[in-house]
């Protein structure tokens, strides 16, 4: 199989559809209960048939109704290159039928056997050095090479064909992790099939020396076989074929995966298809184009261990996930009941954190709360991971929370299918960070991710739900757009935004903002390109600051790493700088555009004066905020009949909140103030008023 006999468009044309896939005839969940799913990945091979039985009687203690089975087992259901080999996956299979469990069945082509890697060592990914990556660790082969391709279609037509009508299948999980470890090759099959992507985007060598703007340092190609991967060169390579080859790459990952999803839809139309996804960790891949391809979005997340503030990063990742879903509910696939593996220090989760983590997940939208994996490793890599059932066994803290968070999610069942909304949305574009992430930016200290983490925080803080939204798809229902770091700004996109504003919408924009265009060139006019309008104002000048230095503003604030020399239009200044190397100069903009408003920072200021310029949007934006008490998370679900209240205290201390309905957990009637101990989580159901 070619690299060109799978394909997905590379048009410039956008991909962010504005009515979510899947359409309606595509099944959108698991078959079975209508329970909430829980459980987690399931790996018998590494475990004795004795151990199988116990393991299932487990499982049926603790609640679970779903595990993902077979994702790393390719060896052993083909120990040799077409002989197949499915005793042990068929037993397991009717095992777990039997005992009323079902079975979400990966396909194993994240990991190719030894035998694959002997005969087809030109499949091994290449690192950008030239270094080709070895077998002996998890990971994926070059997702260009034919010869992957062609295993991979194989084996997942096998097992489609044999447990297509298997009474444990629910649903399909292709592969594992895309991106995670293997993400860009620079093998000859990469290149060539990178090629072949640049001609079908742009269709002529002119078209592409234009664009990628190849008369800078004589780079102007007169045939495609000059082309090559963006190898390490001497010095910073061109930044817009760089950009290409990460959009490329996501394709050619997506490639494997439409390969394997539309042999299963053959043989089981009626079962959906999915991939798990890591929203804010997986950088290599475009998910909003990703996710019109699943048929349920699942996720999964671990927490940043020694981060005091993880647990708002995981709400961060959920509501990502739920953007990403088109706000319909979600599977969180994996995450973990404690300590992770493979971060420099692998902390334990305190007592309560387990659940806590777990409805944090459901409360922003997840149907399903899975864990990686059900029974500890005792050898691999992941020996000291943490799993549903310790190495200690039953007897355990862990444990015990397992078999409670089961009891819980079988008491909130009701919740399935409710949904989370929001009336503020942050804009969130990978092809943006790919191109502010590569060398030679204005500074080092222009971080995407940072700017994004510290506007959410403060929302999160206000008690203020929050969606993510592409800056081209349709954001006409939210109240108010945030744009911590965007930039990349395409004409489209920039359209897009001045007519929300337009329209009456609230924009608020950080520095960094419109830099660059969708080809990775500064915009017609300098900055902020297509937003200059909206905006009021256009950048003479960036104005970076040194290391540690800091600037005072006006409204008795601080700001540091950046300033604009900025030229007014109709902007009004709302805050100034009263010293450093922009005094005088605007720190903050408002202005009124058509019948919205839209206002810019053109700093980066101390966390209080960032709250009280969100207050300020959202004030301007008619959104009422009722912020928690600090250190309270709270989100609303709602379906037709009831809306629930969760709210998640993440003190060290208790604390009382207002509560007025049912205790969706206990059943008990609140009615006034209610004690949240330390670290626990209260949800409240409050029917909804009919006629």
């Amino acid at each position: 199989m070619s690299h060109d006999a799978l394909s997905v468009p590379t048009t410039s044309a956008p991909p962010y559809p504005t009515e979510p896939r899947p359409t309606p005839e595509r099944p959108v969940w698991p078959r079975g209960t209508t329970a909430l799913r829980f459980g987690g990945d399931y790996n018998p091979e590494q475990w004795t048939r004795e151990t199988w039985l116990e393991d299932i009687e487990l499982m049926k203690r603790a609640g679970v109704n779903l595990v993902s089975v077979g994702i790393f087992n390719w060896g052993l259901i083909e120990p040799r290159e077409g002989e197949y080999d499915f005793s042990q996956l068929d037993e397991i299979m009717d095992l777990l039928a039997g005992a009323g469990i079902d079975v979400d069945l990966g396909t194993p082509t994240a990991s190719p056997p030894a035998w694959f890697w002997r005969s087809y060592p030109e499949s091994r990914p290449v690192t950008r050095d030239g270094l080709p990556l070895a077998f002996g660790s998890r990971g994926m082969a070059s997702p260009s090479s034919p010869d992957y391709r062609r295993a991979a279609v194989r084996v997942t037509e096998q097992l489609a064909r044999r447990y297509a009508s298997h009474p444990a299948l629910a649903m399909w999980h292709v592969h594992n992790e895309y991106g995670a470890p293997v993400s860009e090759s620079y093998d000859e099959h990469s290149v060539r099939a990178f090629r072949s992507w640049l001609q079908r985007r742009y269709g002529t060598l002119d078209g592409l020396n234009t664009t990628w703007g190849t008369a800078f340092w004589g780079q102007r190609y007169q045939s495609w076989d000059e082309i090559d991967a963006p190898r390490r060169a001497a010095t910073v390579t061109n930044p817009t074929q760089r950009l290409d080859f990460a959009r490329f790459t996501s394709d050619a990952l997506l490639e494997c995966f439409v390969a394997e999803r539309d042999i299963i839809r053959r043989h089981t139309p009626e079962l959906p298809v999915t991939t798990n996804f890591m929203a804010t960790n997986c950088p290599s891949v475009d998910l909003w184009r990703w996710a019109r391809e699943v048929d349920v979005v699942a996720n999964d997340h671990y927490l940043v261990a020694e981060r005091p503030d993880n647990h708002i990063l995981l709400s961060m990742d959920a509501d990502l996930t739920r953007s990403i879903a088109g706000g319909r509910p979600w599977m969180l696939m994996e995450h973990s009941t404690s300590a992770v593996n493979w971060q420099g220090r692998n902390i334990a989760k305190r007592p309560g954190e387990l659940k806590r983590n777990s409805l944090a997940h459901l409360a922003r939208g997840a149907d399903a709360v899975m864990f990686f994996q059900f029974r500890a490793s005792r050898s691999g890599a992941e020996k000291f991971h943490s799993a549903m059932l310790p190495h200690a066994g039953t007897e355990t803290k862990v444990w015990r929370a397992v078999e409670e968070l089961g009891a819980d999610l079988a008491a909130l069942s009701p919740l399935r299918g409710s949904t989370v909304t929001s009336r503020v949305a942050i804009l969130w574009d990978w092809q943006s960070f790919w191109a502010q992430d590569l060398e030679w930016r204005p500074s080092v200290d222009m971080q995407h991710r940072e700017r994004i983490e510290a506007f959410y925080t403060e929302l999160w803080q206000l008690g203020v739900t929050t969606d993510f939204a592409h800056p081209e798809s349709d954001i006409s229902g939210y109240d108010l757009v945030v744009a911590p770091s965007l930039y990349l700004v395409s004409s489209a996109a920039g359209a897009n935004l001045a007519r929300y504003v337009e329209q009456g919408g609230t924009l608020l924009v950080s520095f960094g903002s419109g830099l660059v265009d969708e080809n990775e060139a500064v915009h017609p006019g300098g900055f902020p390109g297509p937003l200059r309008d909206p905006l009021g104002l256009s950048i003479e000048e960036l104005l970076p600051f040194r290391l540690g230095e800091t600037a005072t503003l006006d409204n008795g604030g601080t700001a540091d790493v950046w300033a604009d020399d900025i030229i007014l239009g109709s902007a009004e200044p709302v805050i100034r700088f009263t010293d450093g190397r922009a005094e005088g100069q605007p720190a903050l903009t408002r202005n009124s555009f058509g019948a919205g408003t839209a206002w810019y920072l053109s700093t980066r200021p101390d966390a209080g004066t960032l709250r009280r310029i969100l207050e300020g949007s959202l004030a301007e934006a008619g959104v009422a905020v009722e912020a928690p008490p600090a250190g309270v998370e709270t989100v609303v679900r709602s379906s037709e009949a009831s809306s629930w209240r969760i709210l998640l205290n993440h003190n060290a201390s208790e604390v009382a909140v207002e509560a007025h309905g049912r205790n969706a957990l206990s059943g008990e009637r609140l009615d006034g103030e209610v004690t949240i101990a330390a670290g626990d989580v209260l949800i409240v159901e409050t029917p909804k008023q009919r006629g």
